[in-house]
């Protein structure tokens, strides 16, 4: 683990702010237009990786025009901000933060244009604790805290005001051109909540915290127009969330878990996994030790507010929390039980 540099750190802040300004990307947006039995007709068309797509904007008039030409207007006048964006991801990333590999990014930053995680979805899992790192302003700096999985988590049921603008993530996914496909689930009635990328050990899954009797039957996300897996105690990590910004070309808003909660409930799903499982909850104790440890020292405060939230949760939920700081150094160990 390693502090980043107070100017490093001040890049992030600065890049945060910027992400959290919407600008229109034309990357991969081209407005075509065609002949149809002597008439002409407008499209917008949409690259994503191999994968092309067109979307009909209407037979040609002079009004469609004028709003193409103000669209394009708007790409041109948000180019000089794009840019900036994008050194500041440079620079930051030279400073010693933590960035995607190009193949997190790119599935990151189809998921975050399409509007995925201002619908409720949060990133989770590695991926949400590296994204903490750079907040916190250390860089963890070792290969035992990455995955090769991308955990998208949300509620079952998210407020939104017109549900047909929310994203399909299933389909983003898979026609997102970039090469996943789904992972069958091991019973092949129900439908998948895991897509793998073609030739490489990558795969994305989606995730939502589980309600009533254990069972592993996929649970829809009408949000998402897709199907998520059930996980126990989950909601402890989803009902408080930060914005984050994931160094990655201009710079990419995702939404992840408080990082006290997340430290926390990394303890209790060590002690729920299965033995096959162990190295991964080695895992878990490591990245929970590293950033309570980072927490006490800078942020003592939102562990105590954590650990009052925790207790509010089932009694199962508490054993296990309590396991799983036995596992931590002594003295962090004594500053957790004593409070």
């Amino acid at each position: 683990m390693e502090r980043l540099p107070p100017a490093t750190q001040l890049l992030y802040s600065e890049l945060l702010q910027q992400c959290a300004v919407s600008l229109p990307n034309q990357r991969g947006i081209s407005f075509v237009s065609k002949v149809v039995k002597d008439k002409r007709y407008w499209y917008l068309e949409l690259v994503v990786g191999s994968t092309k797509r067109q979307f009909s904007l209407g037979r040609d008039t002079e009004e469609l025009r004028t709003l193409i030409e103000k669209q394009k207007l708007l790409f041109k006048n948000a180019l000089p901000d794009l840019k900036q964006r994008q050194k500041l991801v440079a620079m930051f990333i030279s400073g010693g933060g933590d960035s995607p590999s190009t193949v997190e990014g790119r599935i990151i930053e189809v998921l975050s244009q399409a509007g995925t995680f201002i619908s409720g979805g949060i990133l989770i899992g590695s991926h949400a604790f590296n994204a903490i790192g750079n907040m916190l302003g250390v860089n963890w700096g070792s290969t035992a805290m990455q995955t090769q999985d991308l955990d998208v988590a949300s509620f079952h049921h998210i407020n939104v005001a017109i549900l047909q603008d929310t994203p399909n993530v299933k389909s983003l996914i898979l026609e997102s051109g970039l090469g996943y496909f789904e992972v069958p689930a091991l019973n092949h009635k129900s439908p998948s909540t895991s897509f793998k990328l073609r030739g490489q050990q990558f795969q994305v899954d989606l995730l939502t915290p589980l309600k009533g009797p254990d069972s592993n039957k996929p649970i829809l996300l009408p949000h998402f127009k897709s199907y998520a897996h059930p996980i126990r105690f989950l909601e402890y990590l989803l009902e408080n969330t930060q914005e984050a910004a994931i160094p990655f070309r201009s710079g990419i808003l995702v939404s992840v878990p408080d990082p006290a909660r997340f430290a926390l409930h990394k303890l209790v799903v060590s002690q729920r996994r299965p033995v096959a499982q162990q190295l991964k909850a080695k895992k878990d104790i490591l990245q929970a030790s590293t950033l309570i440890n980072i927490l006490l020292e800078d942020r003592p405060g939102d562990i105590w507010l954590a650990l009052d939230a925790a207790r509010e949760m089932p009694k199962k939920f508490n054993l296990q929390l309590d396991q799983g700081i036995k596992y931590l150094p002594l003295e962090m160990r004594k500053q957790l039980l004593d409070t």
